[in-house]
């Protein structure tokens, strides 16, 4: 497999020699992703050509610096830069939404489908804060925009099926397109069976099942007053979590919105949007399926979440100007009964998030300056009041035996700005950027009460007393064409202060069953996160291309251990053959071993692996619509192996054929 890997790279970096004289035409850089595309039921796509009913994860794991931590099979949680969640602001459509696990079980793009998605944005560093503060980046998962383009009725449908884990998967869309009026409505069921990892070895506890229920409908009150509605209802039940001791019986959101689009013929204001919106949230955790454990427990969490953001595009002379105001309201709740083995001892109760109330209000603005000759700057700050007020005043008591001083409301300011220079030539481009952000710690970081961390085996206690986060970033980037050859290289560094983990509380005893103890949240002085990726990508024929990327990270914090959670050596290689109405890749991707693994906070060594993936395509066509036909096969070689990313070591799936078929009828 070595040999494979060699060969592939090789063949990519060399393959430019071949003295062969091609058309000259651009195209966009396939494996850097600022910008995810929704491929759904569409179209056949181009780019890493897999199943069209790919769940968001798999879309967002295309992105260089884009990585997701498995538990299961179902709801892996984004990374950005080698950052978890707390470290990155996830929106929909910019809306803030905030899960109700304290086990991070329920990440916001869980919430949603491709089927109700046109695109992703995904923003690295500071260049994610337009819709809120982050370190690591952001993500935006847009819905799709009112069309009025009197296209009528339009109906379609798909299905899919997967051998492994026996998953099926099936869709239906309605939609109507008129003058004035446009509505859209669409469904989505996936459900799977415990899936085998490689030499047939089952994993237990990795089933799910989901509903995903969206509406959407707008009204053309005049060419620059349009009203946008839209409803999304997302239901799993039954999910199994192999790498934790608990699983989930029921994981439910509801997401709304109405929206102002105004968009005048005025010359320097383009657009002013402006949107409501009001989510909520029910995950319920529960162990009844589990077969023996320590002692049963009931774990559900609730978050309400009302807010609003008004975004101004503005065109005046070179500069383009994007104004973001915007404000929220959560309330985060979640509680823990165990229940005791003795019917004479009473069961115990207690708040593992006391009821946190959250209210932000921020202004967001950014310049880019086209100063001229492909020479732009563009600037951005975020400046965000942040308050959290615990409501339950036993969650104020029980922080105050591990926190003394503490009140039951805290207020930050936080500001964020950044800045990059860009040089666009002909054939090349060239970015450097600076940054700087703060953010607040997230609930479970401030409040959480005897959280467990089954990753290190240990209790965790929030402080209310953590100051902020803050970061200093450099980026760098850049992109060189020869003729059907294009080379690329992105880079950038993180310095961050009061960077915000858990450090070992000796004198305390766990609350978990064989816990190792407990930690309580703290800051380090400061850590580093480096990563640099080199992408290459080279056009045979018209139908022939390669393209792939290697890359390097590195994450150590001022007491000289290794970060949790740190990418080791990456790689991906893929072969493709595109026409019109047919399309075949053939995909290797990998990870070197993880040989700086923080043992400290309870990451162990794991293995190198190369996995091979074959993936097809065709497109059908007939005078009331088209029918997109992908198949192919997953993990080739059944391989059976984890990556860093897979919580406590959960093995991947094994050898996968899969079969999805899409009708679009007019």
């Amino acid at each position: 497999m070595k040999k494979l890997i060699i060969i592939l790279f090789c063949l990519l970096f060399s393959i430019h020699g071949i003295s062969q004289e091609k058309k000259k035409e651009e195209k966009k850089d396939t494996t850097k992703l600022e910008e995810v595309v929704i491929k759904s039921r569409r179209k056949l796509s181009s780019y890493r050509q897999e199943k069209t009913l790919s769940s968001i994860d798999d879309y967002l794991e295309k992105a260089n610096n884009v990585i997701m931590i498995k538990r299961g099979n179902y709801a892996w949680e984004p990374t950005i830069n080698n950052m978890a969640s707390d470290r990155l602001v996830v929106t929909i459509d910019g809306m803030q939404i905030f899960g109700a696990c304290t086990d991070k079980m329920d990440p916001i793009t869980s919430y949603v489908d491709v089927s109700n998605l046109e695109k992703v944005i995904v923003g690295s560093g500071q260049e994610g804060t337009e819709n809120g503060h982050c370190l690591g980046g952001g993500i935006d998962l847009q819905l799709p925009t009112s069309k009025f383009n009197e296209s009528g009725l339009k109906t379609s449908a798909d299905l899919g099926y997967e051998t492994n884990g026996n998953f099926i998967a099936t869709g239906l869309e309605i939609e109507y397109a008129g003058k004035e009026f446009f509505i859209s409505a669409d469904g989505i069921y996936r459900k799977s069976e415990n899936y085998k990892a490689g030499n047939d070895l089952e994993v237990l506890y990795s089933q799910f099942q989901k509903c995903n229920i969206s509406l959407q409908s707008g009204y053309k009150f005049s060419e620059v007053h349009i009203v946008d509605v839209n409803v999304i209802y997302d239901r799993a039940t039954d999910v199994g979590y192999p790498a934790l001791p608990m699983d989930v019986s029921l994981a439910e959101a509801l997401i709304t919105s109405l929206t102002h689009n105004y968009k005048p013929e005025d010359k320097s204001l383009k657009s002013l949007e402006t949107k409501l919106y009001f989510n909520t949230i029910t995950h319920i955790m529960d162990d009844t399926k589990r077969p023996v454990v320590p002692i049963r427990m009931d774990m559900p969490g609730w978050s309400d979440t009302f807010g609003f953001y008004s975004k101004a595009d503005i065109l005046k002379g070179k500069h383009h100007f994007i104004f973001n105001l915007n404000g929220f309201y959560n309330k985060s709740l979640a509680e823990m009964t165990m229940f005791s083995n003795n019917p004479n001892e009473p069961d115990m109760f207690m708040y593992t998030w006391p009821d946190i109330r959250t209210l932000y209000s921020g202004l967001f603005v950014k310049d880019n300056w086209h100063i001229g000759d492909g020479k732009s700057i563009a600037s951005s700050l975020r400046l965000g009041y942040h308050t959290n007020r615990i409501a339950k005043d036993v969650g104020v008591e029980s922080l105050q035996i591990f926190h003394p001083n503490i009140d039951d409301q805290q207020n930050r300011f936080l500001m964020s700005m950044a800045s990059s220079y860009t040089i666009k030539k002909e054939y090349s481009n060239i970015t450097f950027g600076l940054g700087y952000g703060e953010r607040a710690p997230s609930v479970s970081e401030g409040y959480g009460f005897f959280l467990f961390n089954s990753f290190d085996n240990y209790d965790y206690i929030g402080n209310p007393n953590l100051k902020n986060e803050k970061a200093f970033e450099a980026n760098f980037s850049f992109k060189q064409k020869f003729n059907d050859f294009e080379i690329g290289v992105q880079s950038s560094y993180f310095h961050i202060m009061d960077y915000i983990i858990g450090d070992i509380a000796p004198n305390v005893s766990s609350m978990t069953i064989g816990a190792n103890g407990v930690r309580v949240y703290t800051a380090l002085d400061n850590a580093s996160i480096f990563d640099v990726y080199l992408n290459g990508s080279y056009k045979i024929s018209d139908s022939f291309s390669i393209n792939g990327t290697i890359g390097y990270n590195n994450g150590k914090g001022s007491h000289r251990e290794h970060l949790p959670l740190i990418r080791p050596f990456s790689y991906f290689t893929e072969v493709s053959y595109n026409k019109p109405k047919f399309n075949v890749a053939l995909q290797l991707d990998g990870n070197g071993n993880q040989s700086n693994y923080s043992s400290f906070y309870g990451e162990n060594k794991t293995a190198s692996y190369a996995v091979l993936n074959l993936n097809l395509g065709n497109a059908f066509y007939g005078e009331k619509g088209r029918a997109i036909l992908k198949y192919g096969i997953e993990n080739i070689l059944d391989a059976k192996y984890s990556t860093y990313a897979d919580w406590n070591n959960i093995p991947r799936q094994g050898r996968n054929f899969y079969i999805n078929l899409s009708f679009v009828m007019h």
